[in-house]
Formats: structure tokens, C-alpha cells, sequence
């Protein structure tokens, strides 16, 4: 058996428009680090944290809240200390507290060899959730651990539905560099909703996922609508409507806030189309001198992925 592992736990874009703590999928090129050594010491243990600065405290950092969780169901005489190159900063709405929830305890069961499958791990990876947002949800980390696009069916039982997507589907995201933690932008949500509201968004989601099935790009684009969380979020970030509009006019099939903010993605139908509105989209936040990060990424089909 191992004594340690070193895995990447990618970033991901959670609700997608109409799929509010429903739907998700999984970025590529951004992620955390996490390495995890079992100890003799029993306990969960925070080490090294290199990158953004989150607790050290084990009680109040995503990951080891996570694999406590898990070692209540799998008890061990053994310990585990959990490094962490957080490179995704808290707050910006690409999953932050997901990758790291979702990384941590996958890395645990490779080191207990593999004792959970993976609808477990997201059961003990939403304590983690949890802590962050005040709220058990797993629109973020279902595509992290099962990789893809994901729709979370239910969370009590878990049921995750991996959907298909078009093969040219690239994602643009721009993070201006404020901070916006979902438990805020949750609290601002109203938990009644008009039914002619909630009937459009049914509308919505569920032309979605056929779009996804079909490789249909123009129902993608037309099912792309939020008519329930956006309208509330959207005050929060900067210039959104001008961000989001610029995207679509560069020929981005969608654009929406990602996750809970202040991120915002937009999906295109290949890569030049991509650049061409994150292009676009950089340049409000620049005409406002506001700093931004941006990510260029196909959907990644793996999610967590083991570093030799």
C-alpha cells in the first residue's frame, strides 16, 4: 500500500445558466495541488499550504473537514497530513473550496486502497462544501470527481447523471479580482420564486440537456438562460451585463455567471471563437482598470487526476 500521493483537482463551472446547484462541468487547465502522506500520528493534519492562504486550523479548512468525514465511515489507526498548493483563489466562483474538498478525499481513499467509489467520496467531499457555503451541495464537485458535465440528479441519495457534450465545446472564463463568497451570494437568494419564472427555467435546463445529447449547439445557445439567480447575483459583479453582452456578440453560444461569482464563463463552439470573446470580455474590465485573471479550456473528461 502507499504511503503517499500527489493528485490535481481541477477548477469547474457549477449551475451553467439554468442549472442552479443542479449542473456543472469540469475545467482543465486550472486546479489545486494537493499531496496527502498517511502518518502514524492519527488525525487529520494541515501542512504545507503554498499559493492562496486558507485556514490551517483542520477544523475550518475545507479539506481536512472532508477527510474526517470519511475517516468516521473507514476509522484507521493511521493519520494523514494534507498539503496544499491552492490555485484557485477562494471566492472567485470556479470552485474553489470543491477542488479541494473533492482532491483531498479522493486522495485518502487511493491511500486506504479505495475503499469508497466515487458517489461516496462527493457524500464526504460535501462536508467540506458545507463549511464553505453553509449549504450541502455538489454541482461543483460532481464533475471534479466524476469528470465532464454532470447533472446532480439528487444529493440524499447521491445520483449523478455524466452527460455527453459537443466535442468543440471551449469554455472562456474571466475573473475580475474581487472576492465573493457563495455563502454571501447564497444569503442574498429568495427562497420563494414566481411559477412562471421557475416554468422557463424548467424549460431551460431541460433543453439543455438534450442540446448536450444532440450536439445541438443553436438549442445550447437558446436553453442558456437564467431566469431565477442571475437577475439577484449579477449586482454583485462588475460590468456583468456588459461582459456578458460583449461575449455573445463575439459569437459565444452562452455566457452566465460562474457558480456563485464573480467569475463569469462563456461557452463556444471552438477555440478561435473563444479567444475571440474572452478578447472582448477583457477589455470592459480593462476600460474600468479592474484586474482580471482569464482561462481558455476544452471540458475536461477526467476530473481528479493522480501526479506520478
Amino acid at each position: 500500500m502507499i504511503s503517499e500521493i500527489k493528485v490535481f483537482a481541477p477548477a469547474s463551472v457549477a449551475n451553467v445558466s439554468c442549472g442552479f446547484d443542479v449542473l456543472g462541468f469540469c475545467l482543465d487547465p486550472i486546479g489545486d495541488l494537493i499531496h496527502v502522506k498517511m502518518i502514524e500520528k492519527p488525525g487529520v493534519h494541515i501542512g504545507n499550504i503554498k499559493g492562496y492562504k486558507v485556514p490551517k486550523n483542520p477544523l475550518k479548512n475545507v479539506a481536512s473537514v472532508a477527510v474526517s468525514a470519511l475517516l468516521k465511515s473507514h476509522p484507521t489507526k493511521n493519520g494523514f497530513i494534507i498539503n496544499i498548493e491552492k490555485k484557485i483563489k477562494p471566492g472567485s466562483g470556479i470552485g474553489s473550496s470543491a477542488a479541494s474538498s473533492a482532491g483531498a478525499v479522493f486522495a485518502v481513499n487511493e491511500l486506504l486502497g479505495r475503499p469508497f467509489k466515487s458517489d461516496k467520496l462527493l457524500d464526504f467531499a460535501m462536508f467540506g462544501e458545507a463549511l464553505a457555503s453553509g449549504e450541502y451541495h455538489a454541482d461543483n464537485l460532481a464533475p471534479v470527481i466524476f469528470g465532464g458535465f454532470t447533472l446532480v440528479r439528487s444529493i440524499n441519495p447521491i445520483d449523478i447523471v455524466s452527460l455527453p457534450y459537443p466535442p468543440e465545446l471551449i469554455v472562456t472564463i474571466i475573473h475580475p479580482k474581487i472576492e465573493l463568497k457563495t455563502i454571501h451570494s447564497r444569503a442574498i437568494l429568495k427562497d420563494d420564486i414566481p411559477l412562471k419564472k421557475a416554468i422557463k427555467q424548467w424549460g431551460n435546463l431541460g433543453a439543455l440537456i438534450s442540446a448536450l445529447h444532440t450536439n445541438n449547439y443553436n438549442l445550447l445557445s437558446r436553453s442558456l438562460q437564467d431566469e431565477l439567480i442571475e437577475p439577484a447575483r449579477s449586482i454583485l459583479i462588475p460590468k456583468f451585463e456588459e461582459v456578458k453582452n460583449e461575449a455573445l456578440n463575439q459569437g459565444a453560444l452562452g455566457s452566465g455567471i460562474s457558480g456563485s461569482g464573480p467569475s463569469i464563463f462563456a461557452l463556444s463552439k471552438g477555440m478561435a471563437t473563444a479567444k475571440k470573446a474572452g478578447n472582448a470580455m477583457a477589455e470592459i474590465y480593462k476600460s474600468i482598470g479592474l484586474e482580471y485573471d482569464m482561462y481558455l479550456s476544452p471540458i475536461n473528461k477526467v476530473g481528479i487526476k493522480i501526479l506520478k
